[in-house]
């Protein structure tokens, strides 16, 4: 019964990579496309004082990097674990994932807010501005180059927006 579980619970975590890892290359490969395609797209421009850099580079304490014993001791016990990714939820609004490399160290940090409801500033984020879909969906990604990673802010159109941040080494 136990290795039934045990089956289930890695099928489960492994088919959660899957999806995590499709969704972040669906998301980059969206990003690139819509970076190509400014003229359909409006700047979103801030009003406020403008970011020129992204100084959102951790999430609730995790950074690239970190080791995966790290990571769980800043965000608890994951609902759903495994040896290349975590999965935490903090409330009806808020989910993680936390990916990790071979080494076992933090490579991808994706969070979702379902509404919006929490979400950082995207100005914290990524700076000013965010390109605005036709749809209504907005987005932009920021390289840092020399600190090897990126970070992206996007928030889909519809009643109830998810705004998904992503932190990735490159």
């Amino acid at each position: 019964m136990q290795n039934n579980k045990n089956r289930f619970e890695s099928r489960v975590a492994k088919g959660l990579y899957f999806a995590t890892c499709a969704l972040l290359v669906l998301v980059w490969g969206t990003n690139v496309n819509a970076q190509n395609q400014t003229p359909k797209s409006r700047l979103v421009t801030a009003h406020s004082a403008e970011v020129q850099q992204s100084i959102y580079r951790e999430y609730r304490g995790v950074q690239l990097g970190m080791t995966m014993a790290e990571a769980r001791a800043k965000l608890g016990e994951p609902v759903m674990k495994g040896d290349d990714q975590d999965f935490y939820v903090f409330s009806t609004n808020e989910t993680a994932q936390i990916a990790y490399d071979a080494a076992g160290n933090v490579r991808t940090i994706s969070t979702d807010y379902t509404g919006g409801v929490g979400a950082p500033d995207y100005r914290i984020v990524v700076g000013t501005g965010l390109l605005e879909r036709p749809d209504g969906s907005m987005y932009r990604m920021v390289h840092h180059d020399r600190e090897g990673f990126w970070v992206s802010f996007n928030k889909s159109a519809g009643m109830v927006p998810v705004v998904t941040v992503t932190l990735q080494v490159k």
